[in-house]
């Protein structure tokens, strides 16, 4: 079997970042899936999942009530080796165009203080798994580390 184009991106090199992953095209449309790097792959702590469940439930409300994205917004949710998230959005994309959705979104989570949305027991089947005050914390690392002042280095995959 060949590797898929996820596995073929040299993971020692990989820093947090926003990065496109891969471009789809689905009839006329183009998908970009974004991949919006948090964590440092195997060098530092993976994110626990109490923490990645709240941020894919805030990440996912804010995108899918976003003004200008919400028709736009395919899929956002964690990667299963727990060091960011998928983004895929409907049409061609470059990553230095979505980091102001990207930054408007963690600042968001950032300073979310309320009840979660979608944590309870009808809306959700681990409902129990969040941690708000990491997420928050999280956010605010990936805002203040990354996001605030990206470089190239940090939109392009490493060679």
């Amino acid at each position: 079997m060949e590797k898929i184009a996820s596995f073929t991106i040299d993971h020692i090199k990989l820093q947090p970042g926003v990065y496109v992953s891969r471009k789809d095209q689905v009839g006329a449309e183009t998908i970009t899936t974004f991949d919006l790097r948090m964590t440092s792959p195997n060098e530092e702590p993976v994110m626990n999942t109490a923490e990645v469940h709240t941020i894919e439930h805030l990440g996912a409300t804010f995108l899918r009530n976003h003004p200008s994205y919400k028709d736009k917004v395919i899929y956002f949710g964690p990667m299963g080796c727990r060091t960011g998230f998928y983004l895929l959005l409907a049409g061609d994309y470059a990553s230095r165009d979505v980091v102001p959705l990207i930054t408007e979104m963690f600042t968001f989570i950032r300073d979310y203080r309320d009840e979660v949305p979608g944590a309870s027991p009808k809306d959700c089947g681990n409902y129990l798994d969040m941690n708000l005050g990491m997420a928050n914390y999280l956010a605010k690392r990936y805002l203040e580390n990354v996001l605030q002042s990206i470089g190239e280095e940090r939109l392009v995959y490493p060679q």
